[in-house]
This record gives structure tokens, C-alpha cells and sequence, in this order.
């Protein structure tokens, strides 16, 4: 099988890079193609879903990965089916039978939720950084709001990124550690069984 993971950011395809080995093995593969911006990516996705339709191998899954951002999270989600349906690909959640080809999923709110479900992997990365998983305000990742902002400030409080949290690295310094199977973040293992459902057909 060969997965194709449309994004919307280049801190997205480090995640990953890092994660996706561990269950993308043997002799499936796979390929990020990053977007300018989400904006970019919903702009383009149906002329790129049409294009796949021409082609498009029975081995091949596409998946689409945009942060909710505060937008409503079902609202979004039927825009990206929509997309798929009316380019001729049959996504999962649409799908009657057990194969489809287009596999649409959500960061809620964003990607740095991910990375507030699995806090090990924050403190191997950030050595300084103590517990903080028990606090009311980290207890459910797809909660945080503002969870770019809120990661910068983490990490700020013990001197890290002082002068701005830098997206990219801060996202390959936390996803080599991640631990997919243990992720708390509910978004995170809706992608992850995503994921795995695309390697099973």
C-alpha cells in the first residue's frame, strides 16, 4: 500500500516523518506533499482529487490532514468529503463497502494537541519541563485552545524558544519521541486507526 498525506504545513510532515515508520513498513510506502497554508491546501484539494481520480492506483490511499483551527469540526469534515464525492473518490467515512480511497482527518485544534497527548515525549525533548499532564487546563488535549500558544508558553516558563517558539523544530523534537499507541489525544488516535485501517484493506 502507498499512503499520500496531503498537508497543510511543513511542522505537519515532520510529525510525521518521525511516527509514520513504525507502522508503515514492509513494503508499504509513503509520500507528504505540505501545502502553503490551510487556506492553500482547501483551495487546491479538489482540483488534486480530480487529478488522482485519473490515475489513482487500487493500492494508493490519499489522506488529508488539516488542523480544526476553531472551525466546526463537522462542518469541515463534510467540506473534505465533499471534496472527495464530487471527484469521484470514495473517502471512509462515506464509503458503504470496506474500501475506499480517500482518508479525511482532523487535528483538534491543532497538531500541537498531539504533542500535548503524549507529555513524555515533550519532557525527552525539553528535559526542564516537569509534569504538567495533571493540570485542569492539560488534562484533555483536544480541550487546549490555542495549542500552539499554549505549548510556547510550556516551554518558555523554563527557557526554551525564548525569543518564539519555532514550529518546525519543535515538532521534530517531540515527535521523535512520540509513542502513538499511548497518545491521549482523542484526534490523534482517530488519525492513527485511520492510518492503520488504510494498511489493512
Amino acid at each position: 500500500m502507498h499512503l499520500e498525506f496531503l498537508l497543510e504545513e511543513p511542522s505537519a510532515e515532520k510529525v510525521l516523518r518521525n511516527i509514520l515508520p513504525s507502522i508503515v513498513t514492509g513494503n508499504h510506502t509513503f509520500k507528504c506533499i505540505v501545502f502553503q497554508g490551510k487556506y492553500d491546501l482547501l483551495k487546491k484539494l479538489p482540483a488534486r482529487l480530480r487529478a488522482y481520480k485519473r490515475w489513482i492506483p487500487e493500492n494508493y490511499r490519499i489522506i488529508v490532514l488539516v488542523d480544526r483551527d476553531q472551525e466546526n469540526c463537522t462542518e469541515l469534515k463534510s467540506k473534505l468529503n465533499r471534496f472527495a464525492a464530487e471527484s469521484g473518490l470514495l473517502c471512509r467515512s462515506t464509503a458503504s463497502g470496506a474500501f475506499f480511497q480517500v482518508l479525511n482527518r482532523i487535528a483538534v485544534e491543532e497538531i500541537e494537541a498531539w504533542f500535548f497527548g503524549d507529555p513524555e515525549a515533550i519532557r525527552l525533548a525539553f528535559p526542564k519541563i516537569a509534569v504538567f499532564e495533571n493540570k485542569a487546563q492539560y488534562r484533555n488535549p483536544d480541550d487546549i485552545v490555542n495549542t500552539w500558544e499554549m505549548l510556547e508558553k510550556l516551554l518558555q516558563q523554563k527557557g526554551y524558544h525564548r525569543t518564539g517558539l519555532r514550529k518546525g523544530d519543535a515538532a521534530n523534537a517531540i515527535s521523535v519521541h512520540m509513542q502513538p499507541l499511548k497518545n491521549k489525544s482523542k484526534s490523534f488516535q482517530v488519525f492513527w486507526d485511520g492510518v492503520s485501517a488504510c494498511l489493512k484493506i
